[in-house]
């Protein structure tokens, strides 16, 4: 009779890690962008093309926070509603999260993320 009490006090355990997690990544988001602002604020002209720069950094820091929040989602989606439309509304939302990130990717790399790099000429 002790393993239903438990239940409850799970969920909300992993409920808290989730949003603990959802918080950090979104931090790591807005870091991302203040970071970034200031490098290029202070940098000025001083760096080759201070723009592609601030576009890379910016796109770094969204991608680490985006990484965190798929990670969030899954934990709590799996952990505390293993349901059949809770697996598909994540799905969807990690398909969604994935496109963007692949995006990204690419904008900042400059190249598709299964393409080795080729060194500079």
């Amino acid at each position: 009779m002790s393993a239903a009490p438990a239940l409850p006090a799970f969920r909300e355990a992993v409920e808290a890690v989730g949003l603990a997690i959802d918080g950090v990544g979104v931090l790591v988001i807005v870091l991302g962008i203040v970071v970034a602002t200031a490098r290029f604020v202070s940098s000025g002209r001083r760096v080759p093309e201070p723009y592609r720069r601030l576009r890379q950094d910016l796109g770094q820091g969204i991608l680490l926070g985006l990484e965190l929040l798929i990670a969030a989602d899954i934990i709590r989606t799996v952990a505390i509603t293993p349901t059949l439309d809770g697996v598909l509304v994540l799905g969807l939302i990690v398909l969604i999260r994935t496109f963007l990130s692949v995006a990204l990717q690419v904008e900042i790399e400059g190249r598709w993320p299964w393409r080795s790099a080729t060194p500079d000429a």
